[in-house]
């Protein structure tokens, strides 16, 4: 599966590769089952009811954006406010893009890519835990939401979806997965954006810029160029330079 290759966007480029066994500890104590032992009261399961699940979203909600918070940003936006906006950019498609793709599912997809981070976390390229470990926990955690909470509600026919959604984005694969991992991107170059001004330039977030290279469509590489202007207007304003990674740096222009 191509999971995770281009949904870790949340800090810096994933260069772990090469490092398989050297998680071995962490693969063997993370469990769904051991982050359930630690909540009270846990959720009930295999009901036909979808109110479980409907308090598992609540973590969503309050579980901020680790990236961020590496910078400092304390306060920073949660799972649930990266998704929400998402799911607004995905039905700003363009009609050169939009007409070929299921907006509908683009709008789904978004609020669902991140679901699995209500049990495992929001874990960054930084942290020591592998593409495949990290996959494996988000695997097993949608498992436990689409069966354990949601198989018996609806006939099990909404845990399905949502677990088929999710697998669609993991994949990465159809038209509509690839467009909202372009989403996800831009996202996050907004929001970076908009922590820089908010600290008056104080802060530089920089670090990030080198996503914009990882965006396939063309609609989106010229909201991203925008994004990158307005930076860059913004920090010739400041009087300051801010820093940018894999040739993002917006050239003049004649």
């Amino acid at each position: 599966m191509a999971a995770a290759q281009a949904s870790q966007t949340n800090g810096v480029p994933d260069n772990s590769v090469g490092k398989s066994g050297a998680n071995q500890a962490e693969k063997s104590a993370w469990t769904v089952e051991s982050v359930l032992s630690e909540i009270t009261p846990r959720y009930a399961e295999n009901t036909d009811s979808p109110v479980p699940f409907f308090h598992l979203l609540e973590r969503l909600k309050t579980t901020k954006r680790a990236g961020w918070r590496r910078f400092g940003i304390l306060d920073c936006e949660s799972i649930s406010d990266h998704m929400y906006r998402m799911s607004i950019l995905t039905m700003m498609a363009p009609s050169s893009i939009g007409s070929k793709l299921d907006i509908l599912r683009c709008c789904r997809m978004a609020l669902i890519h991140d679901m699995a981070e209500s049990l495992v976390g929001d874990i960054t390229p930084v942290d020591p835990v592998s593409k495949e470990e990290k996959s494996r926990r988000e695997s097993e955690t949608m498992d436990y939401i689409c069966t354990n909470l949601l198989g018996k509600f609806n006939g099990g026919l909404n845990g399905k979806e949502i677990r088929q959604i999710w697998q669609e984005y993991e994949d990465s694969e159809t038209p509509e997965s690839l467009f909202v991992h372009d989403i996800d991107k831009i996202e996050l170059l907004v929001q970076m954006v908009e922590y820089e001004r908010s600290s008056k330039c104080e802060r530089d977030l920089g670090e990030f810029t080198w996503v914009a290279q990882k965006i396939q469509s063309d609609e989106v590489k010229t909201w991203a160029e925008q994004v990158f202007r307005e930076r860059q207007e913004m920090w010739k304003q400041a009087g300051k330079t801010p820093s940018w990674r894999a040739d993002t740096e917006p050239k003049a222009t004649s």
